[in-house]
């Protein structure tokens, strides 16, 4: 029976595929008394044999998205299912006492994960509590024939369906069979409705739903442009699905002409429009698509996909890709922003309440000034090869900035004094997140060269909303005159001081916040490659004079996120 949901439109584009449920299964059983035991033993080997095939096919598709190394964690996996002494003493249980094989797995497991835990002054072998608990409760749903959901295993086109997916889940999915996906909570932007915008992935978010509405092979059509999802379609919905994902691939091929041309309004201003990037790989889409800039460079990437703190030398080489291949065009690197939703497993943070507002971002760097020289040597090294544009995040006060930019000169003194290349003209800018810094916007704008505005935090800590938090997701208002005042006044701030501001949060890439930012007179707009020859076609169109009203009226005399939708609609429909 067809069922309609609606949810958040969070990455533009329009797909039809099998529902592939990315959902944990119940893996409940009880404990039953067995007689014949043999036969137990064999059921036993039969879910070991899966599970080793199983892991095999895991490891092949790590090693090709991720690298041998990370996937030799798959071989420990499979040595420890043929392990004698782990399996002799499951099938020993399940002989002696009689249980059924589920009985015994969990026991003997636990009773290893107990040991492993216990050495507390060996970290290698706490370590392989956690694999125990991987490959027992992988053998476990063999058992009871309720396979655990994995995207490196899907082999055919599908929609995925989860609850929510975080960075690691999206990193994973293959675009050849991966046709969209669809949650239950999250907003346009959640890390992975954003990652899903630069996989070029439709993604539907926030549909309360989905997980308990849909059975895993269903066809489910996605629209990413309304947020519509209709689950088994009628053949005329499919049909129609089908024509708006064609009409949407024939307006991409008419942005496409648009690549090498500069992003120019109608009255002939120049705007500069960035894609932001998370690791190198993402730079084929920035190329693509023709950014002029990366307006934000996630570095924090580079510390989640690896298993320890990278190296200089590793993250001079991935700094050193992304400045080639932009061949002189501007690249803005953020320094790491760990914190808050982003945690590294072998950087242990002490646990806080709220850690949004915590110790995170800038705050860990000049805490933690061994990890934030080695970012900083990294960069500078770097800056050699291209145009090179350093920020800070989650910057709060003057002295912040002033302390951090004290590391990075002591850094760039002691490279030079050791004969290193190192460029003389990088600009060292800050994010514009913490509502107290957009307020002395006036004074920052004397310290540091430029500003990027981070909306997502920006919107959340003004509107005392937590953005990953559905109850109070209609406080999420990019368009709140509280939020275009502030924006503005950092805007005039940087003007003020012969600096200039951009904008990398996903504001930058609305179609109803473009027109306003650039009646403000934005420099720099910064979103998902997939976005920027959207708002390039956009500003085609628009008259940044006829705009400066816009953004006086929505400013001074709008009360409303509401107010400002319509101002806006009303202004681009007379022009």
């Amino acid at each position: 029976m067809t069922k309609n949901l609606k949810g958040i439109a969070a990455s533009d584009g329009v797909a039809t595929a099998k529902a592939y449920l990315l959902v944990q299964p119940d893996l409940s059983f009880s404990k039953s008394t067995i007689e014949d035991t043999d036969k137990e033993v064999a059921r036993l080997h039969t879910a070991l044999d899966q599970s080793i095939a199983e892991l095999k096919i895991i490891r092949q598709k790590a090693a090709e998205s991720l690298g041998e190394e990370e996937a030799e964690v798959f071989d420990a996996h499979m040595t420890m299912l043929a392990d004698p002494e782990y399996i002799g003493a499951i099938e020993k249980q399940i002989t002696d006492d009689k249980v059924n094989a589920e009985t015994a797995l969990k026991s003997v497991s636990d009773g290893f994960i107990e040991t492993f835990e216990a050495m507390t002054d060996n970290t290698y072998m706490q370590e392989r509590a956690a694999d125990i608990r991987d490959v027992s409760t992988r053998v476990l749903s063999h058992l009871l024939n309720r396979p655990l959901p994995n995207p490196a295993l899907i082999d055919s086109e599908v929609v995925i369906v989860a609850h929510d997916l975080t960075p690691s889940d999206t990193a994973q999915l293959n675009k050849k069979y991966v046709k969209a996906f669809v949650t239950d909570i999250g907003g346009r932007t959640a890390h992975s409705a954003i990652m899903a915008r630069s996989l070029e992935i439709p993604a539907v978010v926030g549909t309360d739903t989905v997980t308990t509405d849909v059975k895993n092979g269903q066809t489910i059509t996605v629209n990413g442009l309304t947020g519509a999802v209709t689950i088994d379609p009628s053949a005329d919905q499919i049909q129609a699905s089908e024509q708006a994902a064609k009409d949407f691939a024939a307006q991409k091929a008419e942005w496409a002409q648009l690549k090498t041309a500069k992003t120019v309004t109608e009255d002939g201003q120049h705007f500069e429009v960035g894609a932001n990037i998370g690791t190198p790989k993402d730079m084929d889409a920035v190329l693509a698509n023709g950014a002029e800039a990366v307006g934000l460079y996630r570095t924090e990437f580079l510390y989640m996909d690896s298993s320890e703190l990278p190296t200089e030398d590793d993250q001079f080489e991935a700094y050193k890709t992304v400045l080639e291949q932009m061949d002189g065009k501007p690249v803005v690197v953020r320094t790491m922003d760990i914190g808050g939703d982003k945690k590294l497993p072998y950087l242990p943070l002490p646990h806080e309440d709220n850690p949004f507002l915590g110790y995170r971002a800038i705050r860990i760097s000049l805490d933690r000034q061994d990890i934030f020289r080695t970012q900083l040597r990294a960069l500078l090294r770097a800056s050699a090869y291209g145009n090179l544009r350093i920020m800070f995040p989650m910057i709060g006060t003057v002295n912040e900035f002033k302390a951090a930019k004290k590391v990075f000169l002591e850094e760039k003194d002691k490279l030079v004094k050791e004969g290193v290349k190192v460029s003389d003209n990088i600009q060292t800018g800050m994010m514009m997140e913490v509502p107290a810094a957009a307020v002395l916007a006036d004074q920052f704008a004397k310290v540091a060269d430029f500003f990027s505005i981070g909306t997502n935090d920006l919107i959340q800590y003004t509107m005392a909303a937590d953005r990953g938090n559905d109850r109070v997701s209609y406080l999420y208002q990019p368009y709140n005159p509280s939020i275009l005042r502030l924006v503005k006044h950092i805007i005039d701030s940087a003007h003020k001081e012969g600096k200039w501001a951009g904008m990398c949060g996903e504001a930058a890439g609305d179609p109803i916040m473009v027109p306003l930012l650039v009646g403000m007179g934005l420099d720099e707009f910064s979103m998902s490659a997939t976005s920027v020859l959207r708002v390039r076609s956009q500003m085609k169109g628009l008259s940044a004079s006829y705009l400066k009203t816009l953004a006086e009226r929505a400013t001074t005399e709008s009360v409303t996120n509401e107010d400002n939708i319509k101002l806006v609609k009303e202004f681009t429909e007379k022009h």
